[in-house]
């Protein structure tokens, strides 16, 4: 499958880039910055540009059968009151963008990374956790996954929401769960890894269209 990755940069998307070439699909990675790519490959065709700009979006969507977006909105530090980095409407402004270049193009499918408490499940979140998006930079990237998703649902796209609990670094694949309506109850914790490769078999098994699970290990 030829497929346009959003954010191969990032510590997420680099790791979906990875799976990907490695079960041999093709790929077209548009990033901000060519030299953060620590991936090279005949399959990968990497396009440099903002996600905003239209004509490098559309020739990076050229021939591609399914979009990832491993996009977020990033901060110069973890810090959760470091100052932000991006937009604080990124993920939003690049999914109208993308909803609107996919019909161009033919493209139906369409999966991105959002976040365990955006929307409905913030209600099933520990309390500390609230607290932390509440009052703090985290909270943007909380209300744009909302909005992005919310872009999602109206559009006619076959799109999928992955939900991750908290992201760690384990570079390590443990048996992801998965959960619907807060069942089973999630884990707080995934590793980036796991997310990875539970991404590209959501792709390639074309299983959770117009659903937003939620994973944890």
């Amino acid at each position: 499958m030829k497929v346009l990755l959003l954010g191969a940069t990032g510590r997420t998307g680099e790791l979906i880039l990875e799976e990907l070439l490695q079960r041999g699909h093709t790929v077209c990675a548009l990033v901000r910055d060519e030299n953060k790519m620590k991936v090279t490959s005949s399959a990968l065709t990497v396009f440099e540009d903002s996600t905003l700009d239209e004509q490098t979006l559309n020739a990076a969507m050229q021939g591609c059968e399914a979009i990832i977006s491993a996009l977020n909105i990033s901060r110069y530090r973890d810090f959760p009151w470091s100052a932000l980095r991006t937009p604080k409407d990124f993920l939003s402004a690049t999914i109208k963008k993308v909803i609107s270049a996919a019909s161009q193009h033919q493209i139906k499918r369409v999966i991105v990374i959002s976040a365990w408490g955006v929307n409905e499940t913030r209600a099933h979140i520990p309390w500390w956790f609230k607290w932390i998006i509440d009052h703090s930079n985290i909270r943007f990237a909380y209300q744009d996954h909302e909005l992005q998703e919310q872009l999602l649902k109206k559009s006619d796209l076959n799109w999928t929401a992955i939900r991750p609990a908290g992201l760690t670094n384990s570079s390590s694949f443990r048996p992801v769960k998965v959960s619907i309506n807060n069942s089973p109850k999630p884990s707080l914790l995934i590793g980036r890894k796991s997310v990875a490769k539970f991404t590209v078999n959501v792709l390639e098994q074309g299983i959770y269209i117009r659903q937003a699970p939620v994973i944890s290990n």
